[in-house]
């Protein structure tokens, strides 16, 4: 089965729809889908959920989706690098189901195990427990999380072969392994496509089995979130 599409656009038709709930990897700009953003944008799609550590920056990212209002609600675990997303939320213009990262990344990577909920320490006391079930155990008390899975999920990689094995590069992993797991439907953005059989077994971080359809962009512009340089000396 050929996985390539021909373009980001041709990957996400019919399978992109108004009130989804829509998982997008990365970490701040590291290591997020930029066409398939871009493409999902252009697409029209509106009032959806999106499940994202944070939604990039204004302009960028899914800033973008943000400032053209397509997305309902957010659930993040981080919204200090946004100030539309500050703005909107504020507001009262965009709903916000804050989530400790630790628990996001779990409830993604339970998602795509299968496991519908779990228990945690993290968040017990807090506003993140209200309304939610606490148990027990060994003396100390769980909150129940239940995990997420999202009907499509948009991931960067850095390499991908033509069965959709997927290496990706260093800290650009982040949330892109969890999210394609967790996703019913993934889509894979990558800088390189090789033949299968390319990339050495041991080497490979996702297995092409999560991967649905796959979109070439060899020239991403990965934008830097915050720029810092040193004196020369």
């Amino acid at each position: 089965m050929n996985k390539v599409y021909p373009s980001a656009a041709a990957a996400l038709d019919g399978i992109v729809r108004d009130g989804q709930l829509i998982a997008v990897g990365g970490f701040g700009l590291c290591g997020i889908p930029e066409a398939l953003i871009d493409a999902l944008r252009d697409s029209g799609v509106k009032d959806l959920s999106v499940i994202s550590n944070n939604a990039g920056v204004d302009g960028f990212g899914l800033g973008k989706l943000l400032e053209t209002r397509q997305i309902r609600k957010m659930i993040s675990s981080y919204v200090g690098e946004n100030k539309e997303f500050e703005r909107q939320y504020l507001a009262g213009e965009l709903e916000l189901e804050f989530t400790p990262q630790g628990t996001l990344a779990e409830k993604l990577r339970a998602g795509g195990a299968g496991i519908p909920a779990f228990f945690t320490k993290t968040g017990v006391g807090t506003l993140v427990a209200e309304g939610k079930e606490l148990r027990q155990f060994d003396g100390e008390t769980y909150v129940m999380e239940r995990a997420l899975t999202p009907e499509v999920a948009l991931v960067k990689a850095d390499v991908a072969d033509m069965s959709g094995n997927l290496r990706f590069n260093k800290t650009a992993r982040n949330f892109n392994p969890a999210a394609a797991m967790a996703g019913r439907i993934c889509v894979v953005e990558v800088e390189r496509i090789v033949p299968t059989g390319a990339i050495e077994p041991d080497d490979v971080h996702l297995p092409g089995i999560y991967v649905h359809r796959i979109v070439h962009n060899p020239t991403p512009e990965k934008r830097i979130e915050k720029r810092t340089i040193r004196d020369r000396k």
